[in-house]
């Protein structure tokens, strides 16, 4: 998964060069130290898939490019085989599977989420990025956090929020929690 990481890192500072774009305004652009920025584009930090959409909209780009490294080209649907999106590591507890890479222009991200249970306590770290994000439990039971506020999901719930909010995810009762997301 480190390589994939590596490209992936690799394929943004690409494209943000390409884009003239230089790196402090990037960095103050999705909110985050110019440090870590740079530490992302270096391949030593994960991009967190929220933070991957995000660099996607300012590069005006489609995330699947970013991804794969290949043009998106699907206009009237694409079908993603069980087992088979494009994986992106977002933190140790969660794995997003995207579910459609390869679609063109979408105007939202579908992924599959997997949430191990952590084994430290306290509350998890929180991300926010733009938009709205709508979250379906498949497996599990999960604790979002958002805006001071913890909720309890289980199999078969749902919630839609704004993620310019700080939210987290959990996975309660030892379990990993898999859910589907969908970031707008």
């Amino acid at each position: 998964m480190k390589e994939k990481m590596i490209e992936i890192a690799q394929r943004v500072k690409e494209l943000r060069e390409l884009s003239d774009i230089e790196t402090e305004d990037i960095a103050a652009s999705l909110g985050v130290p110019i440090e870590t920025y740079r530490n992302y584009e270096e391949g030593k930090l994960d991009i967190p898939a929220s933070v991957l959409y995000e660099i996607a909209q300012i590069l005006k780009v489609d995330m699947g490019l970013l991804l794969t490294g290949e043009e998106t080209r699907m206009h009237i649907f694409t079908v993603t085989r069980k087992g088979k999106g494009v994986g992106v590591e977002r933190r140790k507890q969660y794995k997003y599977e995207n579910l459609a890479e390869k679609f063109i222009h979408k105007k939202a991200e579908p992924f599959i989420v997997t949430v191990k249970p952590r084994k430290d306590l306290g509350k998890p770290s929180t991300n926010s990025h733009p938009g709205q994000e709508f979250n379906y439990v498949i497996d599990g039971t999960l604790k979002l956090y958002i805006h001071d506020n913890e909720i309890v999901l289980e199999k078969g719930d749902s919630i839609f929020f704004d993620s310019s909010y700080e939210h987290a995810m959990e996975a309660l009762s030892g379990e990993k929690a898999k859910f589907l997301a969908i970031i707008l």
